[in-house]
């Protein structure tokens, strides 16, 4: 059992790795938006308060994500990966409190680092299934010929609209510029391991596993 973050930026491949430890290795991925979105709709006392901040337009406060975050550890699972959160050091903080007063702690936190110009080519020709989220890409993983989702079968193929190079240089300096401080923060608590985001998708599950056994 093992508790970490996934760190990188946006197409580093985090998803694809958080989904494969959860299939194999029984982890809860702990998705702000996912977290929010579920706790909106369940009529419970923090779900009524998220409904009407998010009624408003408001956004959600920290104190309210941890909340939520503390609802899903007390329900027990085999580990955590926290996965858009935390994003600044008063985040990283707080988490650290929770997880300490949970009788838990972080095992690591992956940083997944990659070329800009290379994650740039990768992103720009990306496409995904929208029946089960299986990524495709246009040079090497085309969408099938016929059609049809090679994992599910489905015939939805979805492109994000932000998926282009400007938009994808606006997310990577704003990824880098919230991120930073958090790197540090989790090098000086020796929590923070590196591995190459941009290598072949069992490379880097081997990377993560071998780290995760050597910290779990």
């Amino acid at each position: 059992m093992a508790n970490i973050i996934l760190l990188g930026p946006p197409g580093a491949g985090k998803g694809t790795q958080a989904r494969r430890l959860v299939e194999e290795r029984g982890m809860v991925q702990l998705s702000t938006g996912d977290m929010l979105r579920e706790a909106k709709d369940s009529g419970t006392e923090m779900g009524n308060v998220v409904a009407e901040v998010m009624a408003k337009g408001q956004l959600v406060t920290d104190e309210i994500v941890i909340g939520l975050i503390e609802e899903k550890l007390a329900a027990g699972g085999e580990g955590f990966i926290f996965d858009g959160f935390p994003r600044t050091l008063g985040q990283a903080d707080a988490l650290g409190k929770l997880l300490a007063k949970m009788g838990t702690k972080l095992d690591a936190v992956i940083e997944m680092q990659v070329d800009d110009e290379a994650l740039v080519a990768r992103i720009t020709g990306r496409s995904t299934c929208g029946g089960c989220g299986e990524v495709y890409h246009d040079q090497t993983k085309p969408w099938p010929a016929d059609g049809k989702c090679e994992k599910c079968g489905g015939t939805d193929v979805k492109r994000r609209a932000d998926d282009n190079e400007e938009s994808l240089r606006t997310r990577l300096m704003e990824y880098y510029k919230k991120t930073s401080p958090l790197t540090g923060y989790y090098y000086h608590a020796g929590d923070l391991f590196t591995i190459d985001g941009l290598a072949e998708i069992e490379t880097v599950a081997t990377s993560i596993a071998r780290i995760l056994d050597q910290q779990g």
